[in-house]
């Protein structure tokens, strides 16, 4: 396994919320706000066209220490040479991402409940993302929100570490930090932004001064 990504600010892409000002400048935007992983996700495109924006996206990144990883597609991320891939409980499992990315691959797994963070503490795994926390448009087809309480018990379930998912803002770092998260994914809170550099910039801040505040 590798060592794990930076956590703080997590940025998934949406392809409808990136298509105006364009994928690779909401990104470029975001990192240079302070995103410090980026994930392409794209449930509904063919392989071809995850290739061709995983390729422009890697490209744009190549200098700025910023891993790329790759939603659900396994062979995508393998043909891109990207970061890493993350997967969800119903995706390819995690040894085929391991056989087909290598060892020094950042491989991360979406849980929802103790039991799946318990197990995914006993898998070849980087991090978990934990969610949703809250309601999110951005994924129709998600579980139950969990809220801050139920977020605390599932991450004290594993020692991996852990990302909050689903329905977050700059507003919700305090609660998600308290219940001992990483970081925070978020979607729309960059993508749909005006500014998506200036958003990116409000999360990291945000999250740097309770990190300054905890620390006294």
């Amino acid at each position: 396994m590798s060592r794990g990504p930076d956590l703080s600010v997590y940025l998934v892409t949406d392809p409808g919320l990136c298509a105006a000002r364009g994928l690779v400048e909401t990104v470029l935007a975001a990192v240079r706000g302070g995103a410090s992983v980026v994930q392409l996700r794209d449930k509904d495109a063919p392989d071809a066209l995850l290739i061709e924006q995983g390729r422009a996206l890697k490209a744009a990144l190549v200098d700025s220490g910023v891993p790329l990883v790759i939603n659900d597609r396994i062979g995508v991320a393998a043909t891109i040479g990207a970061d890493g891939v993350h997967l969800g409980q119903a995706d390819a499992g995690i040894d085929a991402a391991r056989a087909a990315l290598g060892p020094t691959a950042i491989v991360g797994l979406s849980v929802q409940t103790l039991e799946h963070a318990r197990a995914a503490t006993r898998q070849p795994v980087d991090y978990v993302g934990i969610g949703p926390v809250l309601a999110t448009a951005t994924k129709a087809d998600h579980a139950v929100p969990l809220g801050f309480a139920d977020l605390a018990r599932v991450r004290a379930a594993t020692p991996l570490p852990a990302v909050a998912i689903g329905g977050l803002s700059a507003e919700q770092v305090p609660g998600v930090l308290e219940a001992g998260c990483d970081g925070l994914a978020v979607v729309s809170a960059i993508c749909a932004a005006a500014d998506p550099g200036a958003a990116a910039r409000v999360l990291r801040q945000a999250i740097d001064a309770y990190r300054a505040r905890a620390h006294r």
